[in-house]
């Protein structure tokens, strides 16, 4: 055990009086069925707590966007007849905003320039703080946030309590690449804030964002989130379902029976085959996050 800092451990304890919940797709491939359960499971806590659910479609990485995406991902929600509670926002038409949290953080001194290329930096995901008193101009450069030696946890309503350094663990970690690309952590962080939301209900291949994300949110005083993260499913090779392992897009045409599928899949009670709508009130009805699987995977083969 690492001896005690002079700072205090950071522990995330959120009670949130009210329940803003939302889905955020990357338009990095069509939506497969791994989605179309985060899909379900968001939307089902939300409306169970008698909260709002909230579309986000998180495509700051515009070269990863993938052709088309963007509309499979909407035509999904239409299809599946999930109802958002407000607007559907892109982020890539809020690159100003997070340029002004960036120059934020830079009159707080937690940030700075880097010059490190993956060349520099090799295999080792560990950054050494190699350019953090380097004093380098900010611009054409990469902006990484400053971490410290702390202890950060937060209690997961699936997986139970987490934990992680960031300096022994990451290092200072990247907002806004060389190229003038903002990190999925600013931008989360940013928008889960200004968009006023309460609960994250994501996959757990996002677990280990989410010391990241407290630890930037902190330094910005946002209020604490809940979190849950949901088992991952599995393709017949072992690898999480994904658009990287070329995952089966969702076929819009049988969104009655995928969705029947992603719902026993959550481990929640069966319900008959009918139009969306109807099986997502049911769905609602019967939720209970005490019939999710355990652990980090599905059990099973879901295509």
């Amino acid at each position: 055990m690492r001896e005690q800092t002079a700072k205090q451990d950071l522990i995330v304890s959120a009670e949130c009086s009210s329940y803003v919940g939302r889905f955020a797709p990357s338009p990095t491939g069509p939506l497969h069925f791994g989605s179309l359960i985060t899909a379900v499971a968001s939307y089902c806590d939300a409306k169970v707590n008698q909260g709002k659910w909230l579309v986000r479609i998180e495509d700051t990485d515009i070269p990863r966007i993938f052709p088309n995406s963007e509309t499979h991902i909407l035509s999904c929600i239409d299809a599946f007849q999930f109802e958002p509670d407000a607007e559907i926002i892109f982020q890539k038409d809020r690159f100003e905003i997070y340029k002004q949290v960036l120059e934020q953080l830079k009159q707080s001194d937690a940030i700075y320039a880097c010059q490190c290329t993956r060349k520099i930096l090799g295999s080792n995901h560990i950054y050494a703080g190699t350019c953090r008193d380097l004093n380098l101009e900010f611009a054409d450069q990469a902006i990484r946030l400053k971490v410290t030696d702390q202890q950060i946890c937060f209690q997961d309503r699936l997986q139970g309590q987490l934990c992680s350094n960031l300096k022994y663990d990451l290092g200072d970690f990247v907002l806004k690449r060389r190229d003038g690309i903002i990190s999925y952590q600013l931008a989360v962080v940013v928008d889960d804030y200004l968009q006023g939301i309460t609960h994250v209900v994501r996959g757990a291949d996002l677990l280990d964002n989410t010391v990241r994300q407290i630890w930037l949110g902190s330094l910005q005083n946002y209020p604490s989130l809940n979190y849950m993260h949901l088992p991952l499913a599995m393709n017949d090779q072992g690898q999480k379902l994904s658009k990287q392992n070329l995952a089966q897009a969702l076929d819009i045409n049988q969104a009655p029976k995928l969705l029947q599928q992603a719902i026993l899949a959550l481990g929640q009670s069966a319900i008959e085959l009918d139009q969306p709508r109807i099986m997502l009130q049911q769905a609602v009805q019967q939720w209970d996050i005490n019939r999710i699987p355990k652990g980090i995977h599905l059990n099973g083969v879901f295509l």
